[in-house]
């Protein structure tokens, strides 16, 4: 079965597995042949290109081919959607806490006054 997934599905998907997320680490330092990705795992080059692919996939990479090499360079742009997600969730929470704090605070106050 084939799944689609929506951009940011793709890129969270892709972000959910260590390998992938030491490979975008990796491509911090700049371009990188699949091979040299693959180099600090106990992994194929199959196995690489499997994960390069989910990475493209989400647009978190591009490949490029030179002659017989395929050559990676990170792409931010993707993440950016991610971030913006978290930062909706992280405003909605701490909104949700500061109200849990005004409760308790006026709970804490209304006991110091019965005391």
């Amino acid at each position: 079965m084939v799944e689609y997934l929506s951009p940011l599905d793709a890129v969270f998907h892709a972000l959910s597995d260590p390998t992938r997320r030491a490979m975008l680490k990796h491509l911090c330092a700049g371009e990188q042949k699949v091979g040299d990705l693959a180099a600090p795992f106990d992994m194929s080059l199959a196995a690489a290109s499997k994960h390069v692919k989910v990475l493209e996939a989400a647009g978190l990479l591009r490949r490029e081919v030179r002659g017989r090499a395929h050559v990676c360079r990170l792409d931010v742009g993707p993440m950016h959607a991610g971030l913006e997600w978290m930062r909706y969730y992280e405003k909605f929470w701490n909104a949700q806490l500061d109200t849990l704090e005004e409760i308790l605070n006026i709970e804490d106050s209304e006991k110091e006054k019965k005391s």
